[in-house]
């Protein structure tokens, strides 16, 4: 049958976008972090919504799971297939067309398979921006962000990803599209249905399109990366920024010395922009259309300086500058990843209490695993932290064996202080069994419902996110 499958695939699609060699398949197999690798049937390449609709509705028809797969970036297993060899691999990456841009409603149409930055591009060459940014712009897909409702390091100004779509086109289960394609900011004819896919991981259908908000361009950016004695100097602060950044600060970030160093030690050209070593540091960066974004961070961080809020502070004064020290910060991912085993934990919490939880956990963890390294680092603004762990010096295996104990340690304090145990990085394989203990009952439930309801067969992306 599923041989079947395979030949009514590349009938209806072309050799060319049906992959079945182990060698082709194994980039899409395997996540970005090297932690989650299934086994495919095959990897089918669509070019198109209605290619993508006659993939879905075959695989419908003879009982074959379907894994929506954007530019396989993800950091929880999400977009990869699982060990049972019994789904296929949709890969959105040949959809990559820019369909229109429109100024005067400062909206963007795209397909799901076009890489993040070239979306920043287009509504850049209009005079617009497109306000998402992440570590991966090159490789992630816009299908992907919608799909997990990324966040980034701008949610603090402009929002998740949630805030930033107007309408999408999905294929669902059974191969039906669902034409959402509508640039509309008030729509209030019933349930909001584009809402139900933003964030699903591809449980319940496939983006195929999405309009997309553009806002107004913000050419002057003013950025600092500042030593902190403390967390609770870094949430101290965010007040301060915005009395001085007002509507136009954009980013409020945290690095952890542990953080850095690893950096320092992994990424080549960057330095420690301070003579001195801090246990803590942020990076501030407010942005507009004019030079008094300039002054308004001057002034913030003489504030804080006077009310003994920071330690340090270095003002990037060129685009060269600005880059250096943002590497500082978007290169932590790529360091960890090179220094060995990585236990990675992507939670929020109340702002007010992100101080409280790394006070808290800390020693909790290093009494579990002596020598654990907490690689802590985040987005203050929105109250997320990448709480991550790498394994105490030469010993990968101590922190393999003690992962389960670590990371119930992490989550249970998050849900003490009614926070998240995911905050943008989705549920995927990794957290699917935790959301039955950390989400309440009728939640669960719900979400049940809602995956019944639309995909009733269970062919989208199944044993992902549900419990």
């Amino acid at each position: 049958m599923t041989g079947d499958l395979v030949s009514d695939l590349r009938a209806a699609l072309g050799d060319r976008a049906v992959l079945t060699d182990p060698a082709d398949m194994a980039a899409y197999v395997t996540d970005w972090t090297g932690s989650f690798t299934g086994t495919a049937l095959a990897v089918v390449r669509p070019a198109s919504t209605s290619e993508v609709a006659t993939a879905v509705r075959l695989c419908a028809a003879a009982g074959v799971g379907v894994v929506p797969q954007g530019g396989n970036t993800g950091l929880v297993g999400g977009g990869v297939p699982d060990s049972g060899g019994d789904q296929i691999v949709l890969s959105l990456g040949r959809m990559r067309r820019v369909r229109e841009v429109d100024p005067v409603a400062d909206t963007l149409t795209v397909e799901a398979g076009t890489p993040l930055a070239t979306v920043q591009s287009a509504a850049a060459d209009a005079g617009r921006l497109f306000p998402l940014s992440l570590g991966f712009e090159g490789s992630c897909t816009i299908g992907g962000t919608i799909a997990t409702n990324a966040g980034g390091t701008a949610v603090l100004r402009y929002g998740m990803v949630r805030e930033l779509v107007l309408g999408l086109e999905v294929v669902l289960p059974d191969g039906r599209v669902w034409d959402g394609l509508r640039p509309l900011r008030k729509d209030n004819t019933g349930y909001d249905l584009k809402q139900l896919f933003i964030g699903s991981e591809g449980t319940l259908g496939v983006v195929t399109a999405a309009v997309l908000r553009l806002l107004p361009a913000t050419p002057r950016r003013a950025t600092a990366f500042v030593a902190l004695e403390s967390v609770e100097a870094a949430t101290a602060l965010l007040p301060l920024l915005r009395e001085h950044g007002g509507g136009q600060l954009t980013t409020w970030e945290l690095l952890g010395r542990q953080a850095l160093d690893l950096v320092l030690a992994h990424l080549p050209g960057v330095r420690d922009p301070f003579g001195t070593r801090h246990e803590w540091y942020g990076l501030v960066e407010i942005a507009g259309t004019s030079d008094d974004v300039d002054e308004r961070l001057e002034d913030a961080l003489s504030a804080a300086a006077s009310q003994g809020l920071l330690l340090d502070a270095v003002l990037a004064g060129s685009p060269a500058q600005r880059e250096s020290l943002w590497a500082l910060r978007e290169g932590v991912s790529e360091a960890q990843k090179s220094e060995g085993a990585t236990l990675k934990h992507d939670v929020t919490l109340p702002i007010s209490s992100l101080a409280r939880f790394v006070a808290e956990v800390g020693p909790v963890l290093q009494e579990a695993l002596p020598g654990v390294r907490l690689v802590t680092y985040g987005h203050v603004g929105d109250g997320n932290l990448h709480y991550n762990l790498s394994a105490p010096v030469g010993d990968d295996a101590a922190l393999q064996a003690r992962a389960g104990a670590l990371t119930r340690i992490i989550y249970d304090a998050v849900a003490a202080l009614g926070g998240s145990i995911s905050a943008e990085h989705g549920i995927g394989a990794l957290k699917r069994d935790a959301v039955a203990a950390y989400k309440s009952g009728v939640e669960v439930d719900l979400m049940r419902a809602v995956k019944q309801a639309i995909d009733p067969g269970g062919v989208m992306n199944s044993r992902k996110v549900l419990p």
